[in-house]
């Protein structure tokens, strides 16, 4: 009863009972959660453990020592007579490769354009060691058939045509992709290829009658 004599001192021994339970709850709360996470550390310390071994198991392995007499002798061996004496092929082993028609044909338009440059370099020295209408001179010897007759001349015609048309009307091959790139088509690639290769070889076949 509210009025009893004995009432608030039992109301504060119940608060007190209850207050002591709650700091017990806490502190049963508080080791439970101090062994949870000593226990997932303790995993996650073995599981490191464990991945470190791993990693240094499957990244160490032992090493060979050369003699001075292997070491001389492997430095004698290049790259091509290991493989030889393996018996492995080269890499890139381009003798295996089949090259489709455009890519010889923009080789050769490379090949021309080397040409046309050694040969205009060519006449040039002749010019200027031989003096003044020197490289004049040899054409006009050559066109004559003065040296070697008509298959020296006709020889002769057909490697300065076959470079320059082959070269010109490579590059307006390059100048009408280069406008219109819905042209690079496969089918396209390769029609233009033989295009050309048969046009410049009419074409220089035509010049030597000339």
């Amino acid at each position: 009863h509210p009025h009893h004599p004995a009432a608030p001192a039992i109301l504060l021994l119940r608060s007190s009972c209850q207050l002591n339970s709650e700091r017990l709850i806490n502190q049963q709360q508080k080791q439970t959660m101090l062994r949870t996470t000593s226990s997932t550390m303790a995993k996650i310390a073995q599981r490191s453990t464990t991945l470190t071994k791993a990693l240094t198991t499957t990244t160490t392995r032992s090493m060979t020592i050369l003699s001075s007499e292997s070491k001389e002798d492997f430095k004698k061996q290049n790259y091509s007579s290991r493989m030889a004496a393996s018996h492995r092929p080269v890499s890139p082993h381009v003798t295996i490769y089949s090259f489709p028609v455009c890519a010889l044909s923009s080789i050769t338009t490379r090949v021309t354009g080397c040409l046309l440059s050694f040969g205009s370099a060519g006449l040039g020295l002749v010019e200027i060691f031989g003096g003044n209408g020197a490289a004049l001179d040899v054409m006009s010897s050559i066109g004559s058939a003065e040296v070697g007759g008509g298959v020296l001349v006709a020889g002769a015609k057909f490697s300065v045509a076959f470079p320059f048309i082959y070269h010109y009307l490579g590059g307006c091959r390059h100048l009408v992709w280069d406008n219109s790139p819905e042209m690079l088509t496969n089918l396209g690639v390769e029609k233009a290829s033989y295009v050309l290769v048969g046009a410049s070889l009419l074409l220089s076949s035509a010049a030597v009658f000339v």
